[in-house]
């Protein structure tokens, strides 16, 4: 075994590769290339792909979760809202193997230990801002975290890119809805 294997070490393997070839070609082989060893090497450290592609999972929610948080430090309504976008968005263009990774599927109680929660938790900050009633912040998250993510989603596939308005012009455009919407929220 190499000194220095470690499961962060293969974790963090596995986050680099899945940024240059994609999180679905991420295999504990290609991993074991990519750090010198052999595959049974890994073994010692992880217990299959599964346990390997949630620790990934993991470490890319932690570290999303950290870039928010530090974003958000002292910002509150549309520039938290814009805040927020921009860390998923950010992210997403400078790790899109991690972010891919961040939405691998976890059991219950796995994304209950996870920095799932506290993303949860970093939107809902955001929501004080607009004064969204706790009854409908559920329902608020749900809609911030599904237009970032599905267009972020879309942007990566190169969806916008045979169009105008360029996509950062598309961007700002739903940064200024979302904010629209969440002062008008329904009940609020």
């Amino acid at each position: 075994m190499r000194a220095g294997l470690s499961p962060e070490r293969i974790v963090e393997a596995g986050l680099d590769l899945a940024d240059t070839t994609g999180f679905a070609h991420v295999t504990v082989s290609s991993v074991a290339r990519h750090v010198g060893v052999r595959s049974a090497s890994l073994y010692s450290h992880i217990e299959d792909l599964h346990d390997l592609r949630t620790r990934m999972a993991l470490r890319a929610l932690e570290e999303l979760a950290q870039r928010a948080s530090e974003s958000l430090a002292g910002r509150s309504g549309s520039d938290a809202l814009a805040a927020l976008g921009n860390v998923y968005r950010d992210y997403a263009h400078e790790h899109p193997g991690r972010f891919a990774a961040a939405r691998f599927p976890l059991d219950s109680d796995t994304a209950m230990v996870s920095a799932g929660p506290r993303h949860a938790a970093l939107t809902r900050a955001v929501l004080r801002g607009y004064a969204v009633p706790e009854s409908e912040q559920p329902h608020a998250v749900r809609l911030l975290g599904s237009t970032f993510l599905g267009y972020v989603t879309l942007e990566l596939s190169t969806g916008f890119s045979h169009s105008a308005p360029d996509s950062q012009a598309s961007w700002r455009r739903i940064l200024e809805v979302l904010d629209h919407t969440l002062r008008h929220w329904p009940g609020s």
